[in-house]
């Protein structure tokens, strides 16, 4: 099975050569992820890196940036990070050796650099495309760290994530060590190796009870022999972002849970509370019914949140959720069920409407729908990852806006700091 992982361990050059060279790797491409703007260029990444490391408000002076502009680099930009993609045959190499290399070739304790290559643009990443990948990558991460402070080395400072999105680099970044063998190629690694078998027992330790409310993806044995699975990780699971645990383990690591259902077909979805089995289903699920379902679980069948979610329905005005949330500090309202960013509060205006308001939402978050219930014409918003309802949007804003009227029990919020 063909299967793709994003690695970041400092100047990308030495890391494509390293990946290269394993077996069973098909294609690695150099470039960028990470940040907080779209279609990065090499020039824009290193002045993002001198913004952020060598004082943002000369250096945006320097560069003729507005106010307004300086306000907005100054207190949400992030930069990506050099990156690569790597693309293998998990029939060939496992993700296990994969990831394992990747915290062996670097220096996972350093933050914002590798050795003498200092600045954001070198810190270290791993970008994961399906559940098994965060699996593996959380646990090697924790074996390791293990290994290190037994060496003496500090914390891993590692970013771990589901991929977000990658923008491959220009071409004469691409394949620059076999095209120059002499070229800059530093060892940036520890030296710290992982002790033979070690990942691998500690990878097929039991996995129990986290307590509370969880979801438990049953997956097959041997990684990529479920098509099935695969395709439910690639529309539903690796973009979830909710706040219920979702772990996606086979059948035989599963120890201390209440379940009913029987655990032989894959994916097997099963809804747990306090290690009790509540709800199952087998075999794949499309994203509707996957959100549905987890809709009754999460926000409860009958609820408010779940009316307005599920039937079209509306809060109420000035509702306490509301009353909250029209006062937050600076963040990011999500998707209360995928997880998903929807709305910043750096576009919220107090409409005096009852419902929040905001004069745009995240981009590619949600989408428009002609709604001609009750006998009007309106527009509804919803959610593009779970397909919830979330309001509608009016051509009535400030400064001749629009303004997007949210339900505000469907949301969730983060402060920017938590984002």
């Amino acid at each position: 099975m063909i299967l793709e992982i994003f690695f970041a361990a400092g100047c990308f050059w030495g890391v494509e050569k390293n990946f290269e060279s394993i077996e069973g790797v098909v294609d690695v491409v150099s470039g960028y992820s990470g940040g907080s703007y779209d279609n990065p260029t090499y020039e824009d990444v290193l002045k993002n890196r001198r913004i952020q490391s060598e004082g943002f408000l000369s250096v945006l002076k320097n560069i003729g940036l507005s106010d307004e502009e300086k306000t907005k680099n100054t207190s949400s930009l992030i930069n990506h990070t050099e990156t690569v993609k790597v693309v293998y045959d998990s029939s060939q190499v496992s993700t296990e050796k994969l990831v394992k290399n990747f915290w062996e070739i670097h220096d996972p304790t350093q933050v914002n650099r590798q050795g003498n290559d200092v600045g954001n643009n070198y810190r270290s990443a791993i970008y994961w495309t399906n559940e098994n990948q965060k699996n593996v990558a959380i646990e090697t991460g924790r074996i390791y760290q293990k290994i290190l402070s037994a060496k003496g080395y500090g914390e891993i400072v590692t970013e771990m994530a589901a991929l977000e999105k990658f923008w491959p680099a220009e071409d004469y970044h691409q394949d620059y060590l076999l095209r120059n063998p002499n070229g800059y190629c530093p060892d940036h690694s520890t030296g710290v190796k992982f002790a033979e078998n070690t990942v691998e027992s500690d990878l097929s330790q039991d996995i129990e009870p986290l307590g509370g409310k969880e979801i438990i993806v049953i997956g097959p044995e041997v990684e990529g022999t479920c098509l099935f699975c695969i395709e439910f990780e690639r529309k539903v699971t690796s973009q979830y972002k909710g706040t219920i645990p979702l772990r996606s383990i086979p059948a035989s690591a599963l120890k201390g849970f209440d379940i009913q259902t029987p655990t032989w077909a894959t994916p097997t979805i099963i809804f747990i509370n306090e290690g009790k089995e509540v709800w199952s289903h087998q075999g794949i699920m499309t994203s509707e019914e996957f959100y549905k379902a987890l809709g009754e679980f999460k926000l409860g069948l009958g609820s408010e949140a779940y009316n307005v979610a599920f039937n079209e329905g509306t809060d109420k005005r000035f509702c306490i959720q509301y009353q909250i949330f029209n006062d937050t500090p600076e963040g990011v309202f999500l998707d209360k069920l995928s997880g998903r960013p929807l709305f910043d509060t750096a576009h919220r205006f107090d409409s005096k409407s009852g419902w929040l308001s905001f004069t745009r939402p995240v981009e590619n978050e949600v989408y428009e729908k002609l709604d001609t219930s009750y006998g009007m014409i309106r527009t509804e918003i919803r959610s593009v990852s779970s397909d919830i309802h979330l309001g509608h949007v009016f051509n009535d804003g400030p400064n001749g806006l629009p303004r997007y009227c949210i339900n505000a029990t469907v949301l969730e919020f983060v402060p920017r700091d938590g984002v």
